[in-house]
């Protein structure tokens, strides 16, 4: 199985919770990627494209397992930060 996301990432769980929220609340996704994010993949609106198992994270691949596609999560925090994610695709 293969899923897809993106995110945004922020050092700090107070900027986090204030991204996430905007997000949920119908901001665009790829806009707030492209202001907040300090991952590369922000000149994509976050997009991290298609990953295996084992590929990314562990706290970061078991929040997007758990996600229905198409939703926002809370910050998850790894040792990069905190991730805001969006799923955006799973396929065999």
């Amino acid at each position: 199985m293969e899923l897809r996301a993106s995110h945004i990432l922020v050092k700090d769980k107070s900027l986090a919770d204030e991204i996430a929220k905007k997000a949920k609340g119908g901001e665009s996704f790829v806009a707030l990627a492209k202001k907040y994010s300090s991952c590369p993949s922000k000149s994509k609106g976050g997009d991290l494209g298609w990953f295996k198992s084992g590929q990314m994270v562990p706290a970061f691949e078991r929040a997007v397992m758990k996600m229905p596609n198409g939703k926002i999560s809370d910050p998850v925090r790894t040792q990069f930060g905190y991730h805001i994610i969006k799923k955006t695709g799973v396929r065999d």
